[in-house]
C-alpha cells in the first residue's frame, strides 16, 4: 500500500509526518517490516526539506516504530505495536456513526477524551 501522508496547517511538519506514520503503524494500515519511502522521496512528495523528513524518521526510529538498514531502507519495526482489532472496530464504529450524525471530528475527540477521563477514574460509576 503506497504511504499516504498530508499536511496541513497547524503542528510542524516533522510531528504530523510522526503522527501519522504512528496512525497508519497503530491502525496496522502499515505492517511490520513494511518499507517507507526514502527520505528524499517523501521530503518531495509531500514538498518538505529532506531534513524535515529525516528528524521524523529518527524520532520514530529512537521510538521503536522504525529501523533503518544501510542499504535495506527504512521500514516498520518488526515489534512495533498495533491496536488490537476490538479497539479498532470500536474506532471505526465511532468514525462512521459520527459523520453520520454530522459531529466533526475535534467534537468526536472531545467527546472521547471526556468519556476516557471518566472509564479511567478509580471507582468510576460506584458509589
Amino acid at each position: 500500500m503506497p504511504l499516504k501522508i498530508t499536511l496541513a496547517d497547524g503542528g510542524s511538519p516533522s510531528e504530523q509526518i510522526r503522527a501519522q506514520i504512528r496512525g497508519l503503524v497503530a491502525t496496522d494500515r502499515l505492517a511490520a517490516g513494511e518499507r517507507l519511502p526514502s527520505v528524499r522521496q517523501l521530503a518531495k512528495d509531500l514538498g518538505v526539506a529532506p531534513g524535515t523528513v529525516a528528524k521524523a524518521y529518527r524520532t520514530l526510529e529512537q521510538e521503536g516504530v522504525l529501523q533503518t538498514r544501510i542499504g535495506g531502507g527504512t521500514r516498520i519495526h518488526p515489534a512495533a505495536s498495533t491496536t488490537p482489532r476490538s479497539v479498532l472496530e470500536r474506532a471505526h464504529a465511532l468514525a462512521e456513526a459520527s459523520a453520520a450524525e454530522g459531529v466533526e471530528l475535534e467534537d468526536a475527540v472531545r467527546i472521547l477524551r471526556a468519556i476516557w477521563v471518566e472509564e479511567a477514574e478509580p471507582d468510576a460509576g460506584t458509589s
